[in-house]
Protein backbone atom coordinates (compact mmCIF):
# COMPACT_ATOMS: atom_id res chain seq x y z
CA UNK A 1 0.00 0.00 0.00
CA UNK A 2 1.02 3.83 -0.78
CA UNK A 3 1.33 6.20 1.82
CA UNK A 4 -2.12 7.02 3.50
CA UNK A 5 -3.30 11.10 3.82
CA UNK A 6 -6.65 11.24 6.23
CA UNK A 7 -7.48 7.38 4.46
CA UNK A 8 -7.61 9.13 1.16
CA UNK A 9 -4.96 8.25 -1.60
CA UNK A 10 -3.03 10.83 -2.46
CA UNK A 11 -0.34 8.44 -3.13
CA UNK A 12 -2.26 7.58 -6.61
CA UNK A 13 -3.46 11.10 -7.26
CA UNK A 14 -2.42 13.21 -10.07
CA UNK A 15 -3.39 17.16 -9.52
CA UNK A 16 -4.59 18.93 -11.88
CA UNK A 17 -4.30 22.75 -12.04
CA UNK A 18 -6.82 25.26 -12.41
CA UNK A 19 -6.01 28.55 -11.02
CA UNK A 20 -9.34 30.14 -12.21
CA UNK A 21 -11.06 27.92 -9.69
CA UNK A 22 -9.01 28.32 -7.07
CA UNK A 23 -10.54 28.99 -3.65
CA UNK A 24 -7.85 31.59 -2.21
CA UNK A 25 -4.43 31.68 -3.23
CA UNK A 26 -3.21 29.64 -6.19
CA UNK A 27 0.33 29.33 -4.78
CA UNK A 28 -0.94 28.92 -1.04
CA UNK A 29 -3.04 25.83 -2.67
CA UNK A 30 -0.42 24.30 -4.65
CA UNK A 31 2.27 24.17 -1.18
CA UNK A 32 -1.50 22.70 0.77
CA UNK A 33 -1.35 20.12 -2.44
CA UNK A 34 2.19 19.28 -2.14
CA UNK A 35 2.34 18.74 1.46
CA UNK A 36 -0.10 15.73 0.90
CA UNK A 37 2.03 13.95 -1.20
CA UNK A 38 0.61 13.58 -4.13
CA UNK A 39 1.59 11.21 -7.30
CA UNK A 40 2.24 14.53 -9.10
CA UNK A 41 0.95 17.77 -10.33
CA UNK A 42 0.12 18.65 -13.64
CA UNK A 43 0.34 22.54 -14.21
CA UNK A 44 -2.52 23.21 -17.04
CA UNK A 45 -3.07 26.61 -17.41
CA UNK A 46 -3.76 26.34 -20.97
CA UNK A 47 -5.20 30.62 -20.95
CA UNK A 48 -2.06 31.52 -19.89
CA UNK A 49 0.75 33.33 -22.65
CA UNK A 50 4.36 31.64 -22.84
CA UNK A 51 6.16 33.84 -20.66
CA UNK A 52 2.77 34.33 -17.85
CA UNK A 53 3.96 29.77 -17.99
CA UNK A 54 6.97 30.08 -17.86
CA UNK A 55 6.82 32.39 -14.92
CA UNK A 56 4.18 30.23 -12.57
CA UNK A 57 5.91 27.32 -13.38
CA UNK A 58 9.04 28.29 -12.15
CA UNK A 59 6.85 28.98 -8.54
CA UNK A 60 5.01 25.82 -8.76
CA UNK A 61 8.14 23.57 -10.39
CA UNK A 62 10.27 25.07 -6.98
CA UNK A 63 7.43 24.44 -4.54
CA UNK A 64 7.11 20.53 -5.96
CA UNK A 65 11.03 20.09 -5.38
CA UNK A 66 10.94 21.07 -1.68
CA UNK A 67 8.04 18.53 -0.98
CA UNK A 68 9.81 16.17 -3.28
CA UNK A 69 6.45 15.86 -5.50
CA UNK A 70 6.70 15.13 -9.63
CA UNK A 71 5.67 18.56 -11.28
CA UNK A 72 4.66 17.89 -14.96
CA UNK A 73 3.93 20.83 -17.60
CA UNK A 74 1.23 20.72 -19.55
CA UNK A 75 2.12 21.09 -23.80
CA UNK A 76 4.72 23.61 -22.73
CA UNK A 77 7.30 21.56 -24.23
CA UNK A 78 10.03 24.97 -24.39
CA UNK A 79 8.99 26.43 -20.71
CA UNK A 80 9.80 22.74 -19.70
CA UNK A 81 12.92 22.70 -21.17
CA UNK A 82 14.20 26.01 -20.44
CA UNK A 83 13.20 24.91 -16.55
CA UNK A 84 14.97 21.89 -16.57
CA UNK A 85 11.52 19.82 -15.91
CA UNK A 86 11.92 16.76 -17.61
CA UNK A 87 8.38 15.83 -17.22
CA UNK A 88 5.31 16.89 -19.89
CA UNK A 89 1.60 15.89 -20.07
CA UNK A 90 0.46 16.92 -24.23
CA UNK A 91 -2.94 16.25 -25.77
CA UNK A 92 -3.09 13.37 -28.03
CA UNK A 93 -2.76 15.08 -31.11
CA UNK A 94 -0.42 17.19 -30.21
CA UNK A 95 2.11 13.97 -29.48
CA UNK A 96 0.59 11.27 -31.98
CA UNK A 97 0.21 14.12 -34.73
CA UNK A 98 -3.08 16.24 -36.03
CA UNK A 99 -3.32 13.73 -39.30
CA UNK A 100 -3.80 10.76 -37.44
CA UNK A 101 -6.49 8.26 -38.01
CA UNK A 102 -7.63 5.73 -35.32
CA UNK A 103 -10.08 3.48 -35.74
CA UNK A 104 -11.37 -0.38 -35.82
CA UNK A 105 -8.19 -0.88 -33.84
CA UNK A 106 -6.33 -0.03 -36.36
CA UNK A 107 -3.75 3.22 -36.07
CA UNK A 108 -1.97 5.00 -39.08
CA UNK A 109 0.75 8.12 -39.23
CA UNK A 110 0.28 10.39 -41.57
CA UNK A 111 2.52 12.93 -40.44
CA UNK A 112 5.80 13.51 -39.53
CA UNK A 113 7.43 12.50 -36.52
CA UNK A 114 10.11 15.00 -36.12
CA UNK A 115 8.80 16.92 -33.20
CA UNK A 116 7.37 13.60 -31.24
CA UNK A 117 10.98 11.90 -31.57
CA UNK A 118 12.76 15.13 -29.99
CA UNK A 119 9.75 15.16 -26.97
CA UNK A 120 10.77 11.65 -26.24
CA UNK A 121 14.31 12.84 -26.51
CA UNK A 122 14.04 15.61 -24.22
CA UNK A 123 11.75 14.09 -21.75
CA UNK A 124 11.68 11.39 -19.40
CA UNK A 125 8.26 11.16 -19.05
CA UNK A 126 5.43 12.22 -21.17
CA UNK A 127 1.67 10.97 -20.35
CA UNK A 128 -1.09 11.77 -23.19
CA UNK A 129 -4.53 11.81 -22.92
CA UNK A 130 -6.82 9.47 -24.56
CA UNK A 131 -10.55 9.16 -25.04
CA UNK A 132 -10.46 5.70 -26.62
CA UNK A 133 -8.74 2.59 -25.85
CA UNK A 134 -7.37 2.88 -29.94
CA UNK A 135 -6.19 6.44 -28.99
CA UNK A 136 -4.81 4.62 -26.10
CA UNK A 137 -2.91 1.81 -27.55
CA UNK A 138 -1.29 3.73 -30.33
CA UNK A 139 0.36 6.67 -27.52
CA UNK A 140 1.85 3.62 -25.73
CA UNK A 141 3.52 2.73 -29.03
CA UNK A 142 4.44 6.23 -29.83
CA UNK A 143 6.50 6.40 -26.54
CA UNK A 144 4.08 7.65 -24.00
CA UNK A 145 5.40 6.78 -20.28
CA UNK A 146 1.21 7.18 -19.37
CA UNK A 147 -1.80 7.97 -20.64
CA UNK A 148 -4.97 9.48 -18.93
CA UNK A 149 -8.32 8.28 -19.92
CA UNK A 150 -11.73 9.78 -19.63
CA UNK A 151 -13.84 11.15 -19.01
CA UNK A 152 -14.74 8.23 -16.30
CA UNK A 153 -17.63 10.35 -14.36
CA UNK A 154 -19.87 12.44 -15.05
CA UNK A 155 -18.11 16.08 -14.12
CA UNK A 156 -19.21 19.87 -14.56
CA UNK A 157 -15.54 20.23 -16.65
CA UNK A 158 -17.40 18.30 -19.44
CA UNK A 159 -21.31 19.54 -19.11
CA UNK A 160 -23.50 17.66 -21.88
CA UNK A 161 -20.90 15.20 -22.69
CA UNK A 162 -22.44 11.35 -21.60
CA UNK A 163 -19.43 10.06 -18.81
CA UNK A 164 -17.52 6.83 -20.32
CA UNK A 165 -17.87 4.71 -17.00
CA UNK A 166 -15.85 2.43 -15.40
CA UNK A 167 -15.86 -0.56 -18.41
CA UNK A 168 -14.32 1.66 -20.72
CA UNK A 169 -11.60 2.25 -18.08
CA UNK A 170 -11.29 -1.25 -17.59
CA UNK A 171 -10.67 -2.04 -21.06
CA UNK A 172 -8.03 0.43 -21.56
CA UNK A 173 -6.28 -1.12 -18.58
CA UNK A 174 -6.53 -3.99 -19.99
CA UNK A 175 -4.92 -2.85 -23.56
CA UNK A 176 -1.96 -1.50 -22.71
CA UNK A 177 1.17 -2.32 -20.33
CA UNK A 178 2.14 1.34 -19.66
CA UNK A 179 0.03 3.39 -16.30
CA UNK A 180 -3.31 4.73 -17.22
CA UNK A 181 -4.79 7.40 -14.23
CA UNK A 182 -8.83 7.75 -14.67
CA UNK A 183 -10.35 11.38 -14.76
CA UNK A 184 -13.65 12.96 -14.44
CA UNK A 185 -15.41 12.77 -12.13
CA UNK A 186 -13.39 11.54 -9.50
CA UNK A 187 -13.96 11.55 -6.01
CA UNK A 188 -12.77 9.46 -2.86
CA UNK A 189 -16.44 7.33 -3.55
CA UNK A 190 -14.62 6.54 -6.86
CA UNK A 191 -11.12 5.29 -6.03
CA UNK A 192 -11.69 1.39 -5.21
CA UNK A 193 -13.73 1.18 -7.85
CA UNK A 194 -11.20 2.69 -10.61
CA UNK A 195 -8.28 0.92 -8.77
CA UNK A 196 -10.10 -1.81 -9.52
CA UNK A 197 -10.76 -1.33 -12.76
CA UNK A 198 -6.96 -1.74 -13.00
CA UNK A 199 -5.87 1.82 -13.16
CA UNK A 200 -2.51 3.08 -11.82
CA UNK A 201 -4.17 6.54 -10.25
CA UNK A 202 -7.09 9.35 -10.90
CA UNK A 203 -6.72 12.74 -11.75
CA UNK A 204 -8.32 15.42 -9.69
CA UNK A 205 -8.98 19.28 -11.23
CA UNK A 206 -11.81 21.11 -9.34
CA UNK A 207 -11.95 18.92 -6.43
CA UNK A 208 -8.68 20.13 -5.19
CA UNK A 209 -8.56 23.81 -6.48
CA UNK A 210 -11.81 23.98 -3.99
CA UNK A 211 -12.39 23.25 -1.06
CA UNK A 212 -13.51 19.92 -1.28
CA UNK A 213 -14.21 16.09 0.42
CA UNK A 214 -10.20 15.62 -0.43
CA UNK A 215 -9.73 17.91 3.11
CA UNK A 216 -7.56 20.10 0.97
Amino acid sequence: MGKMRNGLRFDKMLVITNRLICDGDFLERIETVAAKKPKGIVLREKDLGVGEYRELAMKVLKICRRYDVDCILHSRAEAARELGCPRIHLPFSRFCGDNICVKSGESERLSGSDERSRLLMDFDLIGVSVHSVEEAIFAEKMGAGYVTAGHIFLTDCKKGLAARGLPFLKNVCESVGIPVYAIGGITPDHVDDVLGAGAAGFCVMSGIMRNSVWDV
